[in-house]
């Protein structure tokens, strides 16, 4: 498993061009790409298309020529195999037939914007790429609006700014976000703010090349914000707040709904 650059193509490592001068046959999303990629650093080797859309049928003939005793690397067009990329299914292919599976290391969008967001890193997920269906992607945010870990998301730049709206409509217009464009390549860019003031920002600007969002968690950002979210409902309740009223403030400082902090709020009186 090779890892190629995001961007600039000064950051594949050398251990990875001396893998793929090695193998006897590198398996990559596109021929054509993967080519150019070789022939920049002298390289010539066979190549087999493994994508998305053919990854189903080209395992079986992967495992078999691994288990004859081929050295076979797989690349993708950019960065890491397997992460929002072919990979996953060759890998398990792989390892089901006792083949082991070495990972040469590099590049990762993903990493890359988390290391440099500002946000918290010590705890985070991948949710790759966002539906592009307006119903799914609410529904995956929702269910993601609790989610005390940083969040790295992927989405095309021609979604980004209703996505993005749609985030700070879910997770609170507060919450600290930031989107990386182009990362490692010449118009690189990092926008840092809240999700309400990203939202906006990109409703109106038109995004170009490949999108990250890193996105902080509830219960992320920097310590007033943590501070700030540490209010609960019941010390809202004991301040004399009414239930209605603490929902909505507690919503909108975690960024999670408000109807659902009102339905627990009410759970909650009637066990008390």
């Amino acid at each position: 498993m090779v890892a190629t650059p995001i961007g600039n193509p000064g950051d594949i490592s050398a251990r990875a061009l001396q893998v793929l001068e090695e193998v006897d046959l590198i398996a990559c999303e596109d021929t054509r790409r993967t080519g150019q990629l070789l022939a920049a650093h002298g390289l010539r080797k066979q190549l087999l298309s493994h994508y998305e859309h053919n990854e189903g049928r080209r395992v079986p003939d992967l495992v078999e020529r691994l288990g004859r005793g081929a050295r076979i690397a797989l690349v993708t067009d950019a960065g890491t195999p397997a992460i929002s990329d072919p990979g996953y299914r060759l890998v398990r292919g792989a390892l089901d037939a006792a083949i082991v599976v070495k990972a040469i290391p590099g590049p990762s969008a993903a990493i890359a914007a988390l290391s440099i967001a500002g946000l918290p890193t010590d705890r985070f997920v991948f949710e790759g790429f966002l539906p592009t269906r307006e119903g799914a992607l609410r529904k995956e945010l929702e269910g993601l609006s609790g989610q005390p870990r940083t969040m790295i998301f992927y989405e095309a730049a021609r979604r980004l700014g209703g996505s993005l709206a749609t985030m700070a409509s879910i997770f609170g217009q507060e919450r600290e976000a930031a989107v990386m464009r182009e990362t490692t390549k010449i118009y690189e860019e990092t926008v840092r703010g809240s999700l309400g003031e990203l939202a906006a920002r990109f409703e109106t600007t038109e995004a170009l090349g490949e999108i990250t969002i890193v996105v902080a968690g509830a219960g992320g950002g920097n310590e007033a914000t943590r501070a700030a979210q540490a209010v609960t409902v019941d010390m809202l309740l004991e301040e004399g707040v009414s239930l209605k009223q603490a929902s909505a403030i507690v919503a909108r400082l975690t960024g999670r709904r408000r109807r659902e902090v009102y339905q627990e709020g009410l759970k909650k009186r009637s066990q008390g």
